[in-house]
């Protein structure tokens, strides 16, 4: 994130960079053992390492890694399961790139404004003041972490609409996202959300991930 700069041979942290994922303490790279955490970090803050810092759990779920089973668990984990509805997952951020609580915010308002239903089991969820506007609350909106996982779902013939949304609010972020799309599978094994992808311009990937349900609950 580039928090750390080398002044006088000094590493100076700034600390309204960092983002507290723990990266340059694990490293071991200091041979005089300068890096250290913290103590008593309070909130807001405290959110910068459940979203930055895999070996940190989420409060919420219990869950580290941004605390979510994610919605591409779906075969095994059965969090929907009706042909007519896809689940996205809009990864927001990057190692090197991170993203602030603001944009994720723009995100997660242009998604609201077409109709799609959040996931309950996500941390980034859990920012929100109010899951019907996708307005997240103001003790947190100053904040900035490695990446979010934004989850919903939305019925199948709305699709196209999400993308426009998505597309258009990606003039307005100053961070990257990968929007992953899914679906269940026919019994003829076809995908219903691939043609109407193919219409809005999304060639289908065949490197795709296909889980078969094995550890099914």
């Amino acid at each position: 994130m580039g928090a750390i700069s080398i002044f006088n041979k000094k590493a100076i942290i700034n600390a309204n960079e960092c983002i507290d994922c723990g990266v340059c303490l694990r490293l071991g790279v200091c041979e005089y053992d300068a890096f250290f955490m913290e103590e008593n970090i309070k909130w807001p803050r405290t959110l910068r390492a459940i979203f930055s810092d895999p070996l940190v759990l989420s409060e919420e779920t219990k869950i580290s890694g941004r605390g979510t089973e994610e919605m591409k668990t779906n075969d095994v984990t059965d969090r929907f399961n009706d042909v007519n509805y896809i689940g996205l997952s809009i990864d927001i951020g990057r190692p090197n790139v991170g993203c602030s609580i603001k944009d994720v915010e723009k995100i997660t308002q242009a998604l609201a404004q077409v109709g799609v239903e959040f996931e309950k089991n996500n941390p980034t969820t859990s920012l929100m003041k109010d899951v019907k506007t996708g307005c997240i609350k103001e003790e947190v909106i100053e904040e900035k972490v490695l990446s979010c996982v934004v989850e919903c779902i939305v019925s199948i013939d709305r699709i196209s609409e999400v993308i426009d949304a998505l597309k258009a609010v990606g003039e307005k972020v100053n961070t990257v996202y990968s929007v992953g799309v899914i679906s269940k599978v026919n019994d003829d094994l076809s995908i219903p959300v691939v043609s109407i992808m193919g219409k809005v311009g999304i060639s289908f990937s065949p490197d795709g991930k296909t889980n078969v349900g094995l550890g099914r609950k």
